[in-house]
């Protein structure tokens, strides 16, 4: 296990095989469809299409797919909340379509990161990033994404071995050392992290890295069945949209 539980239901993922340029047509066909399509149905549609494909034919398990969405989710309803308070004469107040509104940027929001994370729980990073390199991304954003994804993986080893030796010291046997040794996790974490991150970028330096680590991708085969399924389901979601509109 890596630690990433989407990262491990990717590489598990059914369409792990697939090219990653016609799993990046398909989600950001449907993340473009859920911002310009109405809420209702067209941002619905996304949403159902998108969950339907990930724990169907992707086979991403539904209850980590489903976790996945908790944070995003969280986010959002904050944000749809906030989106609809005014200050007025009288005070703060709700605006007086704030239904319409917030169920507006909720539906967008939630069907553009049910599009997302079914791209993130089917690619591994390291097929994303030479996908990205091909697309004509900047060199700098696949170079910033890739440090921040090895990153991760810094943090949550240094997470996991500094909360064992804590806990074998007792250091969560009552809510008053749970809070202090929560606070010390968090600065022992930060600086380990900063530190390895620092003497890393030494040693690239020291051996002339200036550019990124090119490596040779594994190329995957694109599959035009795939990528007529994925125009057609586009397609079908629009109709459907403006006919029920």
């Amino acid at each position: 296990m890596t630690g990433l539980a989407v990262d491990d239901a990717a590489w598990a993922s059914a369409w792990r095989r697939r090219a990653p340029g016609d799993k990046l047509l398909l989600c950001g066909g449907l993340v473009v469809t859920a911002l310009v399509l109405p809420a209702w149905p067209g941002s619905a549609l996304v949403g159902v299409v998108a969950v339907a494909l990930a724990v169907g034919p992707a086979r991403v398990p539904a209850r980590t797919f489903l976790r996945a969405t908790r944070w995003p989710a969280a986010f959002i309803v904050v944000g749809a909340l906030t989106a609809v308070v005014e200050v007025g004469s009288g005070g703060p107040g709700w605006a007086p379509d704030a239904a319409a509104r917030s169920g507006s940027l909720a539906g967008h929001a939630l069907a553009g990161s049910a599009a997302v994370l079914l791209l993130a729980t089917t690619t591994p990073m390291s097929d994303l990033l030479p996908a990205l390199r091909r697309a004509r991304v900047p060199d700098a954003v696949v170079e910033v994404a890739s440090v921040v994804y090895r990153l991760l993986f810094v943090l949550l080893g240094s997470l996991h071995t500094i909360r064992e030796a804590q806990t074998a010291r007792m250091g969560y046997s009552s809510v008053r050392r749970s809070y202090r040794s929560s606070g010390a996790l968090a600065a022992a974490v930060l600086t380990r992290s900063w530190d390895r991150a620092r003497r890393m970028q030494e040693g690239l330096a020291g051996r002339g890295m200036e550019t990124g680590l090119r490596v040779l991708p594994e190329v995957l085969p694109s599959s035009r069945a795939f990528l007529t399924g994925s125009v057609v389901a586009l397609a079908a979601i629009v109709a459907t949209s403006a006919v029920v509109a």
